[in-house]
């Protein structure tokens, strides 16, 4: 059997998958939500398993000839890298400027790492997208989202 990249993308999105199945299970709940029909658990289980149908159909197209074997020329390991620093900085934005905020930032550095320029293109990418999620979380959900510590710093809060 020939082992190419299609392979090794499909074996790597379906094992991060059943990880993220696994410790979605392992979500604390309050008492008696557990017989509610959306619950903590719900959408990162119903992920899981679309993340995992996602895996095993990208092993199933996989091109099994031997023109695609695995090679790493012409990758960009630097704008990786780069992006895996901005999703740690993201992670620690979040307690500190809040949700928003901090999606905003996320999104409109991640456009100009992947080499948009325009700022009016940066914003109009990032500013919708991330009131929107909000607004769906926040509002629609009632999923509670800190505002943040700099936010509760300056304006005051419990």
């Amino acid at each position: 059997m020939v082992v190419t990249k299609d392979h090794i993308g499909g074996l790597i999105f379906l094992s991060l998958s059943v990880a993220y199945g696994y410790y979605a299970r392992h979500i604390p709940m309050l008492p008696g939500d557990e017989y509610e029909p959306f619950n903590a658990q719900t959408l990162p289980i119903v992920l899981s398993y679309m993340g995992g149908l996602l895996g095993v159909l990208m092993l199933g197209t996989a091109r099994r000839d031997t023109a695609s074997k695995l090679s790493f020329a012409g990758l960009d390991f630097l704008l990786v890298s780069k992006l895996l620093l901005l999703i740690v900085a993201f992670a620690f934005a979040l307690e500190w400027i809040g949700f928003a905020l901090s999606t905003v930032f996320f999104l409109v550095v991640g456009y100009w790492i992947l080499g948009e320029r325009r700022p009016k293109t940066l914003f109009i990418a990032s500013v919708p997208f991330a009131v929107g999620i909000w607004f769906i979380l926040a509002k629609l959900l009632d999923i509670y989202l800190a505002p943040g510590r700099l936010f509760m710093m300056i304006f005051g809060g419990q």
